[in-house]
């Protein structure tokens, strides 16, 4: 066997191929956890044909690692691959803004201008009167496209900057109130002058 043959075998060996199962599984990772998303959204017919490339990618990076048992490098790349595979398939979910949530705003003061803010914006607003423990508090609701959390957390820190929030998947939501796509951004002064 001459040199170039063995350097090339061994470049191929101990480089490309471990390039190209780290690869593998950050595909493999990123589409499996986009995936597995999508079926806690329902999303029926694209869930599985995700599921498809995920497993097809998996055999083809196993059976290299398989066919080449004594690489460590091949071993530490799919590793890596499924690390940051991890890391990559969150940062497309949220690039991707797929779903609805619910927004639950708890005010211990006046919630008109809270209110008044999410409805000039185009959000629909449910207001209920709770029990808190340091006294009466106003709890408001709002669903909302992923897409615009920003613009609602925006609205809410302007018009109470202290108030607490939280966020939950809304699985599916039938009717409601949401912004018109043309609708153009809510101005802070807008929302200055509603106090």
């Amino acid at each position: 066997m001459s040199l170039s043959m063995l350097f090339s075998h061994n470049t191929l060996v101990w480089v490309v191929l471990p390039i190209l199962i780290f690869i593998g599984g950050l595909a493999y990772v990123s589409i499996g956890t986009l995936r597995i998303i999508f079926v806690a959204r329902g999303q029926r017919f694209l869930s599985p044909l995700l599921g498809f490339f995920e497993v097809s990618i998996w055999l083809i990076a196993i059976s290299q690692i398989m066919t080449n048992v004594s690489n460590v490098g091949a071993y530490l790349a799919y590793a890596l691959g499924f690390a940051v595979g991890n890391y990559v398939g969150i940062i497309i979910e949220e690039k991707m803004a797929i779903g609805d949530l619910v927004v639950r705003v708890i005010l211990n003061k006046n919630d008109e201008v809270l209110k008044n803010g999410l409805a000039a914006a185009g959000f629909g607003v449910t207001s209920v009167d709770a029990e808190g423990i340091h006294g009466r508090v106003k709890l408001i609701l709002t669903v909302v496209r992923r897409k615009d959390l920003e613009k609602v957390i925006s609205i809410i820190n302007e018009s109470h900057s202290s108030a607490f929030y939280s966020l939950e998947d809304a699985r599916s939501v039938v009717e409601g109130v949401f912004p018109k796509q043309n609708l153009h951004k809510i101005s802070k002064q807008k929302i200055k002058t509603l106090h």
